[in-house]
């Protein structure tokens, strides 16, 4: 393999030698090896010539004069058909590995020519065809090939689409003729070649209806699998098409059962092709509309005025909204695909050792999910497990310092909406072992800096949930690098729901880690805590219900500890609104100096109420011994005395005793202070 990567290191007879190695009659390992040693050939002479600025690419130019005799002697060879077999089969491997050099070679001088010779030299030869086929089907797929492609060529591919005696030729040809489709439709975009844009629906779907029925009728007798399966992965991208297919459940019960049943998995080349192949259909067919960001919608915008100023019409139509692509169809055609069996094809795909298989995995788990009501389902076929394997898969879970691939996010997001809306023991198994893995790619998806607002709002919730299963969860999330300092961060975010998540999150951290509680008001640090509880004492008077329940069911728990007691005593000292905002949770009554006319009066929440009581009943426990006379000075302009009085008498509601009893304790505590000192 090291000599495989040094031109200068092989000989002429060698090379030949790898270009026999691709002929369809050799044994499928040695291809595959053949593969291997191209591909390190390749790659070996870019490493060692890479491209200058402004220059051309004196890689691609080496590999084309190492390889265009070797194709060329071949494919212009009348005599011997087996020559031409294997050059074609050679260039169409070549395209597959160096693309480039390929393309090069394909636009030289009667190159082409050469190929249309061969087709009328031997016009019965279904290896020369066959062959053809899928060295056009490669050239198809860039731009610069399809330039080339003579009518002749393009008419002969929908005679061989249309026959019914060879079917491989027959599957061949109709990816041929999709590419040339799909390539014209790209191009008509850009505005190369407008005229054909009109013709690209009708004749993708007249193909698309071929190999539906080459799936469903000739899967069994069919070699090149993988050629009508690529074709329907190009062609599932279009919405008509989708539709079509997601609508055909006899369609999709045959295709998913190409996908082997037995784990683990063959990880031969074909095999694997063919199941991503697969994955991509059940992707196109679950993708939903992206959701544009701001900046995302006005990027789009500046892209459609470059393109408008570029061509005769300038005016900037928005692209309008294709009724097969909105969420409601796309929810139903998830559930046609996971009615037909879906699910079963994405756990076999799991224990495959492909990246690019693990990471299409990630996207179409997150399409299903996205409908709360597939998310049962997939916990009840694997799925967790599924998404976990891909995830732990990856080179970022060996260290703990390195980040994790932007391509990992769409499964982590798809293993925390699981988490949010399932308990953790159904979605990871009664052992804390998984749920302890899964914190660390869950903190990693707040924390990235691609992540979207949404993606670290639902990794936020996806915390929470576990922060409640143990103490052991909560330790870890809370010694996770970085991640409190987010989370904090995130408190003050004006998104609603984001700053909700956030104060939920670092609430039952509080509750549960050791890490947490000293962060708040544990430590002896009394300066270092004001600040944060200045914060939680903010977001426990904030309009939003749920928010305000969170932080000061935090607080309620922190001032358990002195230290955080002392705090908060002393932010009161400090702007005289800490006593009065913890007094307006038990009677939303109380007002302080900054309200505005609009602040209307609510009726009191028991929970707001409850820990409301406790945190006061926390910091006039005589035990912690807090300045006497400023203490009840502060207590005296809050009026807290009124507030007790007010709840127990029952004005502000009838409480049980959760509620009444600790009450009756800050009242007396309160009572105890207007005593005078004893001398």
């Amino acid at each position: 393999m090291r000599k495989s990567q040094d031109v200068a290191a092989f000989l002429p007879d060698e090379l030949s030698y790898l270009v026999e190695a691709f002929a369809p009659s050799q044994p499928e390992p040695s291809r595959s090896k053949a593969y291997l040693v191209l591909s390190a050939f390749c790659q070996g002479t870019r490493s060692q010539n890479p491209q200058e600025s402004g220059s051309k690419n004196s890689a691609t130019e080496i590999l084309e004069k190492v390889f265009q005799h070797l194709i060329i002697t071949r494919i212009s060879n009348h005599q011997e058909q087996d020559d031409i077999v294997i050059g074609l089969s050679f260039f169409s491997a070549l395209f597959h590995v160096d693309w480039q050099s390929a393309s090069c070679i394909f636009a030289q001088d009667g190159v082409v020519e050469y190929v249309t010779d061969a087709l009328d030299l031997f016009p019965s030869s279904a290896s020369v065809a066959l062959e053809v086929a899928r060295m056009i089907g490669q050239a198809s797929g860039h731009k610069a090939c399809r330039a080339l492609i003579p009518e002749e060529i393009v008419t002969w591919l929908g005679n061989k689409s249309r026959q019914a005696t060879d079917k491989n030729l027959r599957a061949a040809a109709a990816i041929s003729l999709i590419k040339l489709s799909r390539g014209a439709a790209t191009d008509a975009s850009e505005g190369t070649d407008a005229s054909q844009a009109a013709l690209t629906t009708s004749k993708d779907m007249e193909l698309a209806n071929l190999l539906k029925g080459m799936v469903i009728s000739d899967k069994d007798s069919l070699s090149s699998l993988n050629d009508v399966v690529e074709g329907l992965a190009y062609l599932s991208v279009e919405p008509d098409i989708k539709h079509a297919l997601a609508n055909d459940p006899k369609f999709l019960q045959q295709l998913f059962t190409l996908a082997p049943r037995r784990k683990p998995l063959s990880t031969s080349t074909n095999n694997s092709s063919l199941l991503f192949g697969i994955l991509l259909i059940i992707s196109n067919l679950c993708a939903y509309r992206p959701r544009l960001s701001q900046e995302d919608a006005q990027v789009a915008k500046l892209k459609r005025m470059a393109k408008a100023g570029n061509g005769p019409n300038k005016t900037t139509p928005e692209e309008p909204l294709n009724a097969l692509e909105d969420d409601a169809t796309v929810r139903s055609r998830c559930r046609q695909a996971l009615a037909s069996g879906a699910l079963d094809v994405l756990s076999v795909a799991s224990g495959v050792e492909s990246q690019g298989i693990r990471l299409a995995l990630g996207k179409i788990y997150l399409s299903i999910v996205e409908d709360k009501d597939n998310r049962g389902k997939v916990l009840q076929s694997g799925g967790a497990r599924s998404l976990s394997r891909v995830i732990q898969s990856s080179s970022y879970s060996t260290s703990s310092s390195t980040p994790i691939d932007t391509s990992l996010l769409p499964a982590i997001q798809a293993l925390a909406k699981l988490t949010i809306t399932s308990s953790p023991l159904q979605v990871f198994g009664p052992s804390d072992g998984a749920m302890l893995d899964a914190i660390r790619p869950l903190s990693q998806l707040l924390l990235h800096s691609s992540s979207s607002l949404l993606q670290q709002f639902e990794a936020l919730m996806a915390l929470t949930n576990l922060a409640s299963q143990s103490t052991g969860c909560a330790d870890r999330i809370s010694s996770a690098p970085h991640l409190l300092n987010k989370v904090e961060l995130l408190m003050l975010e004006d998104h609603t729901l984001i700053r909700r998540a956030a104060t939920e999150l670092i609430c039952n951290l509080i509750g549960g880690s050791e890490t947490a509680f000293s962060r708040y008001g544990g430590s002896p640090d009394v300066h270092a805590t004001k600040s944060k509880l200045q914060v939680l004492l903010a977001m426990s008077d904030m309009d939003d219900l749920p928010t305000r329940l969170a932080a000061s069911g935090a607080l309620a728990t922190v001032t358990s500890a002195s230290t955080a007691c002392q705090a908060v005593f002393e932010l009161q000292l400090d702007r005289h609104r800490a006593f009065a905002i913890i007094a307006r949770l038990i009677d939303p009554s109380v007002t302080l100096e900054d309200d505005g006319p609009d602040d209307s009066e609510e009726a009191g929440n028991p929970g707001l109420v409850h820990r409301g009581v406790i945190c006061l009943r926390h910091i006039l426990d005589p035990q912690y011994a807090l300045p006497r006379i400023s203490l009840a000075d502060e207590v005296e302009k809050a009026g807290l005395v009124n507030v007790m009085a007010k709840l127990l008498k029952g004005e502000l509601g009838s409480f049980d005793t959760a509620v009444t009893t600790p009450a009756a304790e800050v009242l007396r505590y309160l009572i105890e202070l207007r005593k005078p000192v004893s001398s």
